[in-house]
């Protein structure tokens, strides 16, 4: 019979079986880790092809935005062209005349024009809408066909307040998009030599007179009318005119804010006055008076829409 207290014993907590148990749990660490980079993996794998998938939609958006960028581009080329194919042509004969119109971005709020009324009337006009782009274009080409086709009512096209009145009436800014618009409306009668003219919140012009008038007779004149404001600001307004006499050899320029509204020395803004001064001892017209501003604006663009009208009579 044996003696079953001579057989060897193995404890629990002996090594043999210590080192089984750790390499069991090692292997079961080791199992839960290669599951866990088999996870990584895929969803690496997803990640890498759902990146591409996104590349590849970031790439055929950005396709889209070019080609309606350049569709805008073009679009705002066609708007610019035709805002200038509206302005008139440049006239020989007396009053002969000459003009400059700069935007400050690809559309403007700035334009003008002149026509013959009748045999003895002649009609000039300049107007700026407040704003810039697309809208202020929109409106400021509007109105310059409304006055080019003498298309107002009420409106005697030779009576510049009764045109003004009749513009208020018209565009009242709460149905141009809360828009309104300055402008300097004048009429020469021929036969007489009077210059009838009349502003709504716009800068005066400047009447530079020539050799043919009495001694005495101030060498320059602003024409702006005391009390009218923005058309399209406030309903119901009445407006005034004014008469001066203009002579053969004199000359008037018709101007936006644009002109002056600029750090000129000692970075102090620019006036009309500095303005006549310069067109005055210079005698310069258009192109003359936009370098002497971009002398002080330097290479970028101008803050406001460079618009002059020059009439000479």
């Amino acid at each position: 019979m044996n003696d079953s207290s001579n057989s060897p014993v193995v404890s629990s907590s002996s090594p043999a079986i210590g080192d089984a148990a750790e390499l069991a749990q090692l292997r079961i660490d080791f199992a839960q880790l290669e599951a866990e980079y088999e996870d990584l993996k895929l969803l690496y794998e997803a990640m890498i092809e759902h990146g591409e998938a996104v590349e590849d939609q970031l790439a055929d958006q950005n396709i889209l935005l070019e080609r309606t960028r350049a569709r805008l581009d073009d679009e705002l080329s066609d708007a610019g062209r035709y805002v200038f194919s509206i302005l008139p042509d440049k006239r020989a004969a007396s009053p002969a005349t000459d003009w400059l119109l700069v935007p400050s971005t690809e559309l403007g709020g700035d334009s003008f024009g002149y026509h013959q009324i009748d045999d003895d009337h002649f009609a000039i006009y300049l107007l700026d809408v407040c704003g810039h782009g697309v809208g202020a274009a929109l409106l400021s080409v509007t109105v310059i066909n409304v006055l080019r086709a003498s298309a107002l009512a009420n409106a005697d096209f030779r009576d510049p307040s009764t045109v003004l009145k009749a513009l208020n009436d018209t565009f009242p800014m709460e149905k141009q998009n809360n828009m309104f618009f300055t402008i300097w409306y004048g009429v020469y009668k021929a036969s007489t030599g009077e210059l009838r003219y009349a502003t709504g919140g716009h800068p005066p012009s400047i009447l530079l007179r020539g050799e043919n008038h009495p001694e005495g007779t101030p060498s320059r004149e602003l024409l702006i009318t005391v009390g009218g404001i923005a058309i399209g600001a406030l309903p119901e307004m009445d407006y005034e005119s004014s008469v001066t006499h203009v002579a053969a050899g004199d000359r008037l320029l018709v101007i936006s804010d644009g002109t002056f509204e600029v750090n000129g020395p000692d970075d102090e803004m620019l006036s009309v006055e500095a303005l006549a001064d310069h067109a005055e001892a210079e005698k310069c017209g258009p192109q003359d008076v936009l370098a002497w501003v971009r002398s002080f604006n330097g290479d970028g663009p101008l803050p406001d829409d460079f618009s002059l009208l020059e009439i000479r009579f």
